[in-house]
């Protein structure tokens, strides 16, 4: 008879508890949560005026006596099901600030807005994948560099391919400068903001310091890493009036307009690096290479559709350093687990510059060594101006509240909430783990049949 697995095991123990029905509705509560956060504590919600409990609830009488509640995780490889909530979430960010709705007025569809794409300059020549049997780098007469490596490469690569982003020439890659330049990403794109509120401004005629008078640029923007681990940035960019959302742009404001702006502003942006003996100053600025698309207006058949961008920029939050091969998705606390990393050479040399800069004093600000998991780049992965949208804790908080309905008191009723809380642990133990990933899968095959139903539906409809 085969024995049985340590996890088999964990899941007979766990079905044999009288509470394993309670435990089974924690678990798909949070979705089937790879790393659930356990609580302990209690919540009591009582009348003000007469101190009656009109809800309380105490975790005492919880399996293992604990409530778990999802980890909140927004890269897929940590935990999907959570990445998938916040992929959701971050669709309907994007889409409020482009279509309306959750406070945000329908007329924004009106405004002058752009998908933006910004990336960062060349640090050397690097393996590129191509298309139509194009070739990587066919030179003539290129010959070879100062180590001896040949500056071109007539190879049309795949994009699965492990040479593409990878430098022709490692020695003569400008590593120091990839780095440097990461570690300065967030003030290129705050100066870039500025330059084009200042451009806009010249070109019809304001003083700069009255632009907010006049107008608003809002934005959400998302970072991807490249092939070539250099970070880009993609960008929703809309213009409003002066209150934001909330009022018309002037006459002038137009998407032509908005894209000379942003265009001319990113060829301006320049950051000077510390300087170091070691490096000197380096001149930092957004790379030759620049994308601005008009967002189709409502009723408009010409430019990107909004669902189409919401969901692309969705997608990338998701996605941890691991997921592009452009770093680690755990911090590296040694120079031994930069060596352990599962990385490309190209990746390590990065992480190997980032530990061996944070060494000197002048660089010291930039806290390379804590972050050379992410090369340097130390930025949230999408980030938005105030005026944009809706936020992440309102989309979690009207979550919760839908979730809670019926639950509620009468809004006119004044209450109190007493809660006590403390954290216990997260994870799950082998077999729960099991249990987690099979509630996951269930819920997203159920997902996936209701979404080819309700498209079946739609098309029955307009064929009748």
């Amino acid at each position: 008879m085969r024995q049985l697995s340590e996890a088999d095991q964990d899941v007979i123990h766990l079905a044999q508890d009288p509470q394993f029905p309670r435990f089974l509705e924690q678990i798909t509560a949070t979705g089937g949560c790879a790393h659930p956060i356990h609580l302990s504590g209690s919540t009591t919600t009582r009348a003000t005026a007469t101190g009656e409990v009109l809800h309380h609830y105490d975790t005492r009488n919880e399996p293992g006596e604990r409530l778990s509640v999802r980890c909140r995780n927004r890269r897929a490889t940590v935990c999907a099901p959570c990445s998938r909530l916040h992929a959701g979430d971050t669709f309907h960010l994007v889409r409020t600030g482009l279509t309306g709705g959750k406070n945000i007025p329908t007329q924004v569809r009106e405004r002058p807005r752009l998908f933006l794409t910004l990336t960062a300059p060349s640090f050397g020549p690097v393996h590129r994948a191509t298309t139509d049997g194009e070739r990587c780098r066919p030179r003539r007469n290129a010959g070879t560099c100062e180590h001896e490596r040949p500056m071109s490469c007539g190879a049309a690569h795949d994009l699965v391919e492990s040479v593409v982003g990878q430098p022709l020439c490692p020695g003569c890659y400008d590593y120091p400068a990839h780095v440097l330049w990461h570690a300065h990403a967030g003030q290129l794109w705050d100066r870039f903001t500025r330059a084009t509120r200042r451009t806009l401004a010249t070109a019809v005629g304001l003083p700069q310091a009255r632009f907010r008078d006049h107008a608003r640029l809002s934005f959400a923007k998302v970072a991807e890493y490249q092939k070539r681990a250099a970070v880009h940035v993609h960008a929703v960019i809309r213009l409003d009036g002066p209150d934001g959302p909330h009022t018309p742009p002037p006459a002038w404001a137009t998407p032509e307009l908005l894209t000379l702006a942003v265009r001319t502003a990113a060829r301006s942006v320049l950051v000077r690096s510390p300087y170091s003996p070691a490096v000197g100053e380096l001149p930092l600025r957004w790379g030759t290479q620049l994308d601005a698309r008009p967002l189709r207006a409502f009723g408009d058949t010409e430019g990107l559709a909004d669902d189409a961008v919401a969901a692309y920029i969705a997608k990338y939050v998701t996605k941890g350093a691991s997921d592009t091969a452009a770093g680690t998705d755990y911090r590296l606390m040694t120079w031994g687990d930069i060596d352990a990393a599962a990385v490309s050479p190209h990746i390590r040399a990065l992480m190997r510059a980032c530990w061996r800069l944070s060494g000197l004093p002048e660089y010291e600000p930039l806290r390379l060594r804590a972050w050379a998991h992410t090369i340097g780049y130390r930025g949230h992965i999408l980030t938005k101006s105030r005026a944009y949208s809706t936020t992440y804790a309102a989309l979690r908080t009207e979550r919760a509240d839908h979730n809670r309905d019926g639950l509620q008191p009468s809004e006119t009723l004044e209450v109190i909430t007493d809660a006590h809380w403390q954290y216990l642990g997260s994870g799950h133990t082998t077999g729960a783990a099991l249990i987690a990933a099979g509630i996951a899968e269930d819920l997203a095959t159920n997902r996936e049949v209701s979404r080819q139903t309700l498209d079946s539906a739609s098309i029955w409809g307009e064929c009748s």
